[in-house]
């Protein structure tokens, strides 16, 4: 018998923006990635390839104001669905660290998949754009995917001159921790890796 498919759409809708947002954790890097913010639809893309996730974004957003709804609004619908898509956790490795280096940057990104959302984000010293792109909006990201996500994420920048590679470096990262983290523990038996038996 098969394991369970783990996979979860999540839908969100405000007078900010549409979002929709449809993971599968055991799938094979597939993205498809259709935001009105190209900077994100780079950087998901990679998430995906390097976590070995399937993954459909399809955002609406007020970006005649700016970015910033929209890209917090990824974060929360990604967060939903990856706790929608664990279910109880039962089986997985829960943490995961990865360290990836991007030419000249370095980026290192430790997961512990928890149900204690908690974001620690430290890089070097970044441009305020990249293009278009407000780079203060990659911990707002960060921050509401582990918000809803029930994940501690730590997320470091170790170094690097270019700040395009920094982050590129933190979402491949992220990516492969992400993988690492969700992958199944056949010791485990379907238990939670925990001393409590839950987490």
């Amino acid at each position: 018998m098969g394991q369970e498919k783990r996979e979860a759409t999540i839908k969100r809708t405000t007078s900010e923006t549409g979002i929709e947002v449809t993971v599968t954790i055991d799938g094979s890097g597939k993205a498809r990635i259709e935001t009105p913010v190209p900077f994100l639809n780079h950087m998901l893309s990679l998430f995906a390839t390097h976590g070995n996730f399937d993954l459909t974004v399809r955002a609406t957003g007020d970006i005649d104001i700016d970015d910033h709804h929209t890209v917090e609004d990824i974060g929360i619908c990604l967060g939903k669905a990856f706790a929608e898509a664990l279910g109880d956790k039962g089986g997985i490795n829960r943490y995961g660290s990865q360290t990836v280096p991007m030419d000249e940057a370095l980026a290192r990104v430790v997961v512990d998949i928890s149900n204690r959302p908690l974001l620690v984000y430290k890089t070097p010293e970044i441009k305020d754009r990249i293009g278009t792109f407000e780079t203060e909006l990659v911990p707002e990201f960060f921050r509401a995917f582990a918000n809803h996500a029930g994940i501690t994420l730590h997320v470091i920048g170790e170094y690097g001159d270019n700040s395009h590679h920094q982050i590129e470096a933190i979402f491949k990262a992220w990516g492969r921790a992400m993988d690492q983290a969700t992958g199944r523990d056949p010791g485990l038996s379907g238990k939670v890796k925990s001393s409590k038996g839950v987490l």
